[in-house]
């Protein structure tokens, strides 16, 4: 998403080296050990082969408490919380995150970076997973060289991306229940850039798909791999020629879909993510409109029911339903555009 979050609510986020420091895996209790997620052909599939389309939310605010420096999230994660998102029929989140806060860097304060971050992060994707929930790792918001990780960059950034990969796909290797979002809303770059990487017109280097892909797999790591498009991931009409080389063969698309979104009418939805999820599986990590109300989303939901496309509402934070936010309480009242999104999951479910 576009939008740069204000501190407008409280929470509860000694520099480490960039050296990749392993904590114990997410996901090792019983529910999360059921669950499983890989790529076969253009589709996601679970341990026993069936078709698997993540229908969820985001759970914002990881991405930028921490570096704002008043907190490690907003609202409530605990079990209670969570199930207040089962109730909507959902089998996924996308848990946006901060390299910064992540990694441990000097811009962050001590309380809420590295080792602390590290283990909110963890605690909370284990507690997604055993409420059945898959997640999904993004890297949300970043800086190069010593800049205040404040929001995201047109690109990830080869000064510390590769290293929160590294890092991250090693704490998760163990879990097969999580999926990596690469970078999330690539922009303002081509399309050589954005799988090789750049220098930018202000002088900093970029690191493109490929290199990131490189360093989650030098890990081990086997999980799938979300690489969403240029034009803030709304833009996959280069995507099949310019897919990085991922050797598990997990690579799969992820694409953001606005009303405001250049490709946000039901043409380009045939001509471009359509033509792309006939190869990969494609991932809808955002979908939103900005007037409160769900005429646009129920008409994309509706393609991507018939297209086998996944998607993910953002976002479960309580927001003004137009930056877009699903909820009017944590207790999982939703806004007008929320209840669109809450109910046409109960009606396919």
């Amino acid at each position: 998403m576009k939008v740069r979050f204000a501190a407008v609510v409280t929470g509860a986020c000694a520099v480490l080296a960039l050296s990749l420091v392993v904590l114990s895996p997410a996901g090792a209790g019983p529910a999360a050990a059921e669950l499983s997620i890989k790529v076969q052909r253009n589709a996601l599939v679970d341990g026993a082969g069936r078709t698997v389309r993540l229908l969820g939310v985001n759970r914002s605010s990881f991405e930028y408490a921490c570096a704002q420096g008043w907190g490690m999230w907003a609202g409530p994660t605990d079990t209670t919380a969570i199930t207040a998102m089962t109730t909507w029929h959902i089998n996924a989140v996308r848990l946006p995150l901060n390299e910064a806060c992540w990694l441990g860097l000097p811009s962050v304060k001590p309380q809420y970076r590295a080792g602390p971050y590290r283990r909110a992060v963890l605690a909370f994707v284990q507690r997604l997973h055993a409420a059945g929930l898959y997640v999904i790792v993004d890297l949300h918001w970043n800086a190069p060289a010593a800049r205040r990780a404040l929001g995201q960059q047109r690109q990830a950034d080869a000064d510390h991306s590769p290293a929160f990969w590294r890092s991250v796909a090693t704490a998760f290797r163990k879990d097969p229940a999580v999926l990596f979002d690469l970078y999330n809303e690539p922009h303002g770059i081509s399309w050589r850039c954005w799988r090789d990487g750049c220098r930018t017109s202000d002088g900093w280097k970029t690191a493109g798909m490929q290199q990131l892909v490189n360093a989650v797999r030098a890990t081990g790591a086997t999980q799938p791999l979300l690489a969403g498009g240029v034009d803030w991931a709304n833009d996959l009409s280069g995507w099949l020629q310019w897919r990085p080389r991922d050797p598990a063969g997990q690579l799969a698309a992820s694409v953001h879909v606005y009303d405001a979104s250049v490709c946000a009418s039901e043409p380009c939805w045939d001509s471009t993510i359509g033509v792309v999820a006939k190869q990969v599986p494609v991932v809808s990590g955002e979908i939103g409109e900005e007037d409160c109300a769900h005429e646009f989303i129920d008409s994309y939901m509706s393609w991507a029911d018939a297209h086998g496309v996944s998607y993910l509402a953002w976002s479960w934070n309580v927001w003004d339903c137009s930056l877009p936010g699903l909820l009017d309480d944590y207790d999982g009242t939703p806004t007008p555009f929320g209840e669109g999104f809450r109910d046409h999951l109960a009606a396919i479910r």
